[in-house]
């Protein structure tokens, strides 16, 4: 089993910025694909915001590109979310997942809130 504990989430204004952190712990040998989804207010689906390998090949949505960078410490088992010119429609519950072998874990999630 894996443990996913995310941190970082809160309000802030648009055009401002948060970092998230997603910390594993548990039976973490093994992670390779660590990302984030986020599932905005009223929308049953969650969609992909950035993906990053264990050897840091990342893919990002393209709502996110060029304002989201995702990194990892693969020391700390701990993947990162810079969220920068943030916009009210990235509101959402934030999701980290991890991937052991073909086995995904979840996060419980964290907050985002951007006021316009």
């Amino acid at each position: 089993q894996v443990q996913l504990g995310e941190s970082g989430g809160g309000l802030v204004q648009a055009g401002g910025s948060l970092r998230l952190s997603c910390a594993a712990s548990g039976s973490i040998f093994g992670i390779n694909v660590m990302d984030w989804y986020r599932q905005a207010p009223g929308k049953q689906q969650r969609e992909l915001v950035a993906q990053i390998t264990r050897g840091g090949i990342t893919t990002y949505g393209d709502s996110v590109k060029g304002r989201f960078t995702i990194s990892r410490d693969n020391a700390k088992n701990t993947v990162y979310l810079q969220m920068s010119s943030l916009k009210p429609e990235d509101t959402a519950v934030y999701y980290c997942r991890a991937f052991v072998g073909l086995q995904p874990y979840w996060g419980q999630g964290t907050q985002v809130t951007v006021s316009s």
